[in-house]
């Protein structure tokens, strides 16, 4: 299927299965475009035999073939246009074990289907190019409870779990936009070794992008002379355009990881509902692994604060828990990263190294970027207060938590709160 940039075209084949592996008959997808096709600079910079070849990858996705049908959807090769837009416009690349917040069916029906993992693809093997290696990384359609399930605990063990269910992907990980129920339903012992998981493992998602702002709650925001103005969400009211741009140049050095973003910078307006949230490497120190480690600039000072007020959305929210339980517990970190500008809020335990958040100095801030520290006690206290964020169909907005003598605020607010840029 040909179409517009980025990718150049989408290959659809008719793959046979295999009926000795319970492999059954399925539509195989391969994008072309990912990768340097022609070495000549014209799309990727030609990095040399041994590295990656353009982005370094190619998507497929395996579509369970339906009775009688002797076409393939081309729905796929849409959907794959727009993670590799995402792609393109962002420069994050995907790697095996993340996953995809689409929120919407992947083929615009009434689907249970509605969101992403990604892993190596069981046939297609890494290739060595004229221009550098191409790896091959397959899409996998999952339920909204099984995304949760792999933010919680972690995406390549969610992927090991749908190995194990012929109708919710067998070891091809085939996507079956039909199926109408999760692998907890199929198998309720399945959401036992995913609590086993994550109580020994916790979780290996170390932030996502998210609709979030704080504020800083010392001093009134109309003091002028107060630099903690520049921390509210929106932009910077006296920083010039060069000293904004070397903040979210910190920012990005701060967010990457072995060269690559833990948390890649959406854009304001998100392709189709994308949300992308990668799983970090497994050290417990900001300074090598985190979405959180920043470098201080001269121009920004890091200020210990008295009070502070956290603001997500109810997505976001819903995302506390797993960062207190799964990550902070087992002594590590949750940055969220907003969608809307460059505000971060960090959540760090005692345990993580290179956090300039203190137990004495539990807030602290480098210019919009908010580290919070919670020791293992708060941690268990909040977990508690916040156990209804873990029922979201029983929850109304706006809701707020607050713990006076922590002088700590959190309100979980309607979307519209956050699209305001005056919020």
């Amino acid at each position: 299927l040909g179409g517009p940039d980025p990718l150049d075209y989408v290959s659809m084949y008719r793959n046979l299965g295999n009926p000795a592996l319970n492999v059954p008959e399925h539509w195989h997808y391969v994008s072309f475009g990912l990768s340097d096709l022609y070495g000549d600079n014209r799309v990727h910079e030609f990095t040399g035999t041994d590295g990656p070849s353009g982005f370094g990858f190619e998507l497929t996705f395996r579509l369970k073939r339906e009775t009688g049908e002797s076409a393939p959807p081309t729905w796929p090769a849409e959907l794959m246009q727009g993670l590799a837009r995402y792609v393109f416009q962002s420069e994050n690349t995907f790697c095996s074990g993340d996953h995809v917040s689409w929120h919407s069916p992947l083929d615009n029906s009434e689907s249970r289907i509605q969101h992403m993992l990604l892993t190596e693809d069981p046939q297609m093997q890494p290739v060595q190019t004229p221009f550098g290696v191409v790896t091959f990384l397959q899409i996998v359609g999952v339920c909204t409870e099984e995304l949760h399930a792999a933010q919680q605990w972690n995406g390549q063990g969610i992927l090991e779990l749908l190995r194990t269910v012929p109708v919710a992907g067998g070891p091809w990980l085939i996507t079956d936009m039909r199926r109408g129920e999760t692998i907890f339903e199929i198998d309720p012992h399945l959401q036992e070794r995913v609590d086993k998981g994550i109580e020994t493992d916790g979780s290996n998602l170390s932030g996502v992008s998210a609709k979030c702002a704080w504020d800083d709650l010392s001093r009134p925001p109309e003091d002028d002379e107060d630099s903690r103005s520049i921390c509210i969400g929106t932009q910077p009211r006296r920083l010039s355009g060069k000293d904004t741009e070397q903040i979210r140049e910190t920012l990005r050095r701060g967010l990457e990881i072995n060269s690559k973003p833990v948390l890649p910078p959406i854009n304001a307006q998100r392709q189709n509902g994308l949300n992308l949230d990668r799983a970090p490497s497994r050290k417990d120190s900001l300074e090598s692994e985190s979405s959180a480690a920043i470098i201080p600039h001269e121009l920004i000072r890091t200020r210990q604060l008295e009070s502070v007020h956290l603001k997500f959305n109810q997505e976001s929210g819903a995302l506390i828990p797993l960062c207190l339980r799964g990550r902070l517990l087992h002594g590590r970190h949750f940055t969220y990263k907003s969608i809307t500008g460059d505000t971060a809020i960090t959540f760090v335990s005692t345990g993580v190294e290179g956090a300039f958040a203190t137990e004495e100095h539990p807030y602290a801030a480098h210019g919009p970027w908010l580290q919070i520290l919670l020791t293992e006690e708060f941690v268990e206290r909040m977990l508690e207060d916040l156990e209804d964020l873990n029922s979201p169909e029983e929850f109304k907005l706006p809701k707020e938590y607050s713990w006076p003598e922590k002088k700590l605020k959190v309100s979980i607010l309607p979307d519209a709160v956050f699209d305001n840029p005056l919020h």
